[in-house]
C-alpha cells in the first residue's frame, strides 16, 4: 500500500485527525490520543487489540512498535505488503480501542455516542 492510501484509509474514520510530529512521522488521532503513526522513513504502527498484538507478533507479519509495545502497539516495516482490506479493517480497530477509552464528554464533543 501507499502512504497516501493509508493516509486516506486513517482520515477516512470519524473524529480523525492528523499532524505531523517528531520530525515526519503522520500522526492520526482521535480525540487527541494516537492510534496510528506512518512514519517519515516508511512502516506503519497502530494499536492494537490484546489478541491481535500476539498473533501478529507470533506469525512474524508484524514487530512490537518501538517505545509503544507495552502499550500492545505493532509495526509494519514494509507498507507494499500491507493487504488493503487488511490495513483497514485494523486501522478501524485501533481506532476503535482508541475511542472506546475517552470519556463521554469527550465522544459527544467529537461526534462519536
Amino acid at each position: 500500500m501507499s502512504p497516501q492510501a493509508i493516509e486516506a484509509l486513517a482520515l477516512s474514520l470519524p473524529a480523525t485527525t492528523h499532524s505531523v510530529q517528531w520530525g515526519g512521522e503522520h500522526v492520526f488521532k482521535v480525540g487527541g490520543k494516537m492510534f496510528a503513526v506512518l512514519g517519515s522513513g516508511g512502516g506503519l504502527s497502530f494499536k492494537a487489540s490484546d489478541i491481535a498484538f500476539e498473533a501478529l507478533i507470533e506469525s512474524g507479519r508484524a514487530r512490537p512498535a518501538p517505545y509503544l509495545a507495552r502499550a500492545k502497539w505493532v509495526r509494519f516495516d514494509d507498507l507494499t505488503a500491507l493487504d488493503p482490506d487488511e490495513t483497514a479493517a485494523w486501522l478501524s480497530a485501533a481506532h476503535g480501542l482508541v475511542a472506546a477509552r475517552l470519556t463521554r464528554a469527550q465522544k459527544r464533543e467529537h461526534g462519536l455516542t
